[in-house]
C-alpha cells in the first residue's frame, strides 16, 4: 500500500469502527477499505495496491490457478470451493501465463485477496464495468456459499471467480482485474421516500440539455433506453459480431471496433428487435449522477419489463456522473441480451431501475478523472480495450 491510515485493529478479533461513520449501516467508503486491508481483513500474495481501491469497492484480481470445469456450480453450506473443483474439473490452467479463456467455455479462477472480514461486515461483488461490456460473465463464490455474488457477516477464507466468456475469447493472467467487492455493515434497506429526498436536494437526473429531468422513483430510479440518435443517423447501438479476433484484456486504447462492433444507426421508428443469439450496448436516455454519499446498483433482469438482460456490471460509485457536483450527468451504458425470444424495444422505454445505497460516509477519492475512471461523463462507449469509434 502506499497510503498508509491509521490502524483499526490492534487486534484482528475487533469489529471495525470506521472514525468517518455517518451512519451505523451502509457501504464501506474508500478509507474505510484502506483500513481493512492495514489491519489484515485483506490480504493478498501480492500486496493490495492502492489503484484496487475504488470510491466504494475494491478491484479484485485473478491469482495464479484456473480450472476448466464442466458446468457451474455453488459449493453448499459447509463445503470448500476446493472440493467442487476436483470433482467438476476438466484441467488445471497456469494463470503466471498470459493464458485464452475460451468463448462458451466455463472456468473457475482463484483470486489473489483472502478475507477475515469483521463480525458486522459483509460482502457483494459484481463484475466491473470493462467486464461486462465485452459479455464475460462473472461470477463470485466463496467457501461455504449457498448464493453467488456475496460472502457472509464474518467470513475468512478463500475466494474464487467463475468466468464464462460469452461473446469473445479473452486472454487474461495473474493480476487480471474482472470484478469488484463492496463492503457492507448491517442492510439498510433502498427507500424510494429517502430517494425522492436526494433527487429534491441534488437532482440526479439531467437530460442531453443540462437541465434536470423528472426523476420516475418506485422501488428504484428508472430509466429508459435511447434509440433516438440524432437527425443524421447517428449510432445508437452496437452489436458483437460472431467469430471476432481475441481480445488481450490488458490492452487499453487498442482495437479497432470495427473488427468486433456492428454500429446501430437510429431509424425513423426508433425501435429495435433484440436477438436471444446476439449481445448489444446501448446506453441509457436520461444522464444519471451517484452523488458522494450514495452508491448504487442496476437491477439487472426484471421480467415485469420485457424477458432480457439490461446490465451485467450494475455497480455506480460514488461521483458517477457528478464528480465535485461539477459533471451533470452520464449516461448507463447497458449491456444487453434477451432471453429465449426476439423482443421489440421502443425509445424511452423503461428497461431497468437504480437503486441508490448510502455510504457509512463521504469517500475521500471519488470516482472521475482524478483517479483514472474510464467511464465518467460517457455517451455511448465500448470497453477500454477499443478506440474510440470514428
Amino acid at each position: 500500500m502506499k497510503r498508509e491510515i491509521g490502524n483499526l485493529f490492534p487486534e484482528l478479533e475487533k469489529d471495525l469502527k470506521p472514525y468517518t461513520a455517518d451512519f451505523t449501516t451502509g457501504i464501506l467508503p474508500y478509507q474505510d477499505i484502506v483500513q481493512l486491508v492495514n489491519g489484515g481483513r485483506i490480504t493478498a500474495a501480492a500486496p493490495v495496491e492502492d489503484a484496487q481501491i475504488q470510491p466504494a469497492s475494491l478491484d479484485l484480481r485473478l491469482g495464479t490457478t484456473a480450472w476448466r470445469v464442466r458446468a457451474s456450480f455453488l459449493p453448499g453450506k459447509g463445503s470448500p470451493v476446493s472440493a467442487k473443483i476436483e470433482r467438476m474439473m476438466m484441467h488445471r490452467i497456469d494463470l503466471t501465463q498470459p493464458t485464452v479463456f475460451e468463448k462458451g467455455c466455463v472456468y473457475i479462477a482463484e483470486l489473489m485477496e483472502e478475507l477475515r472480514l469483521p463480525a458486522d461486515i459483509s460482502g457483494k461483488s459484481n463484475p466491473k464495468s470493462s467486464t461486462g461490456r465485452l459479455d464475460i460473465f462473472t461470477r463470485l463464490i466463496a467457501d461455504g456459499g449457498t448464493e453467488f455474488e456475496s460472502v457472509p457477516e464474518g467470513y475468512r477464507g478463500k475466494l474464487y471467480l467463475e468466468i464464462v466468456p460469452r461473446t469473445f475469447s479473452v486472454l487474461a493472467q495473474a493480476g487480471t482485474r474482472l470484478n469488484q467487492m463492496r463492503f457492507v455493515r448491517g442492510n439498510p434497506p433502498p427507500s424510494d421516500h429517502k430517494l425522492d429526498e436526494l433527487n429534491s436536494l441534488d437532482a440526479i437526473v439531467y437530460s442531453d440539455a443540462d437541465t434536470p429531468m423528472t426523476a420516475v422513483v418506485n422501488d428504484g430510479l428508472w430509466i429508459s433506453v435511447d434509440l433516438e440518435g440524432d437527425s443524421s443517423g447517428g449510432i445508437v447501438g452496437y452489436r458483437a459480431k460472431q467469430h471476432a479476433p481475441l481480445i488481450d484484456l490488458s490492452r487499453v486504447n487498442h482495437y479497432e471496433p470495427g473488427e468486433f462492433w456492428e454500429p446501430l444507426r437510429g431509424e425513423a421508428h426508433h425501435s429495435l428487435v433484440l436477438n436471444p443469439d446476439d449481445f448489444y450496448i446501448l446506453m441509457s436516455r436520461e444522464r444519471i449522477r451517484i452523488p458522494p454519499s450514495f452508491a448504487a446498483s442496476m437491477v439487472p433482469y426484471d421480467p415485469s419489463v420485457g424477458e432480457f438482460r439490461i446490465h451485467y456490471a450494475g455497480f455506480f460509485d460514488p461521483g458517477f456522473g457528478y464528480g465535485n457536483n461539477d459533471v451533470n450527468g452520464a449516461r448507463a451504458v447497458l449491456e444487453v441480451r434477451s432471453h429465449e425470444v426476439p423482443f421489440l424495444i421502443e425509445h424511452g422505454q423503461g428497461v431497468g431501475r437504480l437503486i441508490y445505497e448510502r455510504l457509512l460516509g463521504k469517500p475521500e477519492r471519488l470516482y472521475g478523472v482524478n483517479i483514472g475512471s474510464n467511464y465518467q461523463a460517457q455517451g455511448l462507449k465500448l470497453s477500454k480495450q477499443f478506440k474510440p469509434p470514428r
